[in-house]
Order: C-alpha cells, then sequence, then structure tokens
C-alpha cells in the first residue's frame, strides 16, 4: 500500500485534506498520522523524536535473545537516548519483572516517552540526562540507538527535514556518542551484563577497535540487519 492509499484509509475524514498537503509537503506518514507500530506495539510519535524503524525491532529482539540465552536474572536495564521510548517499553512489555531505566537530553521527547509509557500501560524510570550525568545505580544491560550520522554524511531530504537532529547527528563522523558510553559505562554496570547498539553500517573495524580498548576481557559481537548489513554491537560481559 502507497503512502497516498495508506493515508486515505485511515485519515478522518476530516483531516484528510490536511493530511494529503501534509504528504505532499515532504512529511512523513508517521508524523501526519501521530504513530508508529513498533514489536507489535503501538506508539505515539511526532517531530520531538526519531520514527522508529526495522533495524531497531532487531536491536530489541536480538537483545531478548541474548538475554535468554544467558539467563541474566533480576534485570536492571538502562536505555539511553529513549527518544519516543521504543526500546525501553518494548523491552518492559516483553520482560515484566524487569526494572527498566529511559533517559533522553530532550524534555520533549521525554514527554512523548512518558505518553508511550501510558499507552502501552507499562511503568518505566524516565530521567532528564546527558548521556549518564544524571544516572545513579548499575545495571545489567545497557542498550542504545544513539546519535551515529556524521555531520558530512548525505541523508535523505525526507529524514533531514523532518527528524531531530539530536536524535541523528553526531561529531567525530558520528562515533562521540559510541566513545562516550564506552568511556563511562563500566562504573554503571554490574558484574555480569550486556552492551547492546544499533550502528552504522560501515562502522564495525572503528568500532571495534574503541570496544576492544574499553572491554579487553569481553566478548564483542556484530551482527547484522534484515537487509545483510552490519548494524548491530553486542558486548558481553563475563557471560558464559
Amino acid at each position: 500500500m502507497d503512502n497516498y492509499t495508506y493515508l486515505k484509509k485511515y485519515s478522518k475524514p476530516e483531516d484528510l485534506a490536511a493530511n494529503l498537503a501534509r504528504l505532499e509537503n515532504g512529511e512523513p506518514i508517521q508524523y501526519i498520522l501521530g504513530n508508529v507500530n513498533f514489536y507489535g506495539y503501538d506508539f505515539t510519535v511526532n517531530n520531538s523524536v526519531l520514527i522508529p524503524r526495522f533495524e531497531t525491532e532487531g536491536l530489541v529482539e536480538k537483545t531478548l535473545k541474548y538475554l535468554a540465552e544467558y539467563h541474566l536474572t533480576n534485570l536492571r536495564i538502562l536505555d539511553i537516548g529513549t527518544g519516543s521510548g521504543c526500546i525501553a517499553i518494548t523491552l518492559k512489555k516483553e520482560l515484566p519483572k524487569a526494572d527498566v531505566t529511559a533517559s533522553d537530553i530532550s524534555f520533549a521527547a521525554l514527554e512523548v516517552a512518558k505518553e508511550n509509557a501510558i499507552k502501552n500501560q507499562v511503568t518505566i524510570d524516565f530521567i532528564h540526562s546527558d548521556l549518564f550525568t544524571n544516572i545513579e545505580g548499575k545495571f545489567n544491560v545497557i542498550i542504545s540507538n544513539p546519535p551515529y550520522i556524521g555531520y558530512q554524511d548525505e541523508v535523505m531530504d525526507i529524514v533531514v527535514k523532518n527528524e531531530p537532529s539530536t536524535a541523528l547527528y553526531a561529531a567525530d563522523d558520528g562515533y562521540a556518542i559510541y566513545e562516550q558510553i564506552f568511556a563511562a559505562a563500566s562504573k554503571y554496570l554490574e558484574d555480569k551484563s550486556l552492551l547492546a547498539f544499533e550502528i552504522g553500517s560501515s562502522m564495525q573495524e572503528r568500532l571495534k577497535k574503541l570496544a576492544t580498548e574499553k572491554f579487553p576481557n569481553s566478548q564483542i559481537i556484530f551482527q547484522k540487519d534484515l537487509a545483510g548489513f552490519d548494524r548491530y554491537l553486542f558486548i558481553l560481559n563475563n557471560l558464559e
């Protein structure tokens, strides 16, 4: 179903003309309709948050598999840069006994995430924080889909013109947030723990070097998305 047909099907009759005009103006259909399905759950989205994508569903799916494989219990999960809350909320839905904390530097994004937690009937501890600035305690899972596009990288116009730049771009050719998380994470990790990241498709070589420097005794695993691109980084600490 193309976007025009989809919009005609799901718009309220009184909103259809305005919605079609927004589509013609290059606005993403997810923002126009105000919601998106992620991992089978419904999420409110607007231009304060990144639109959840299929690749990020893969991050959640693979993280859940690792947690099951290594039998991690008493889960305390931290989602850094939560945006719409899709990762944190989905993990809480799939792991109801987990204690989930979600942070973001954007107050506007946190408002959307809080709305989505209510919509999906879960309790999440939301914290306004620049990475670890306001985070306390330790976690056995830290997960993030951070901004990883370099400022010089080419990006589709519909993304650049509509989605929040703070959720897209990072300094140092897109590596800055990974480096900052790697540098500080050990202070916030339990002895047996998992770090899980979505990454850019050409970032594996340098991220492997950076991760190895900070976690020399850990398993460092890269996995591909459904399109065959390197998309996920997992760092397993003392998991056997």
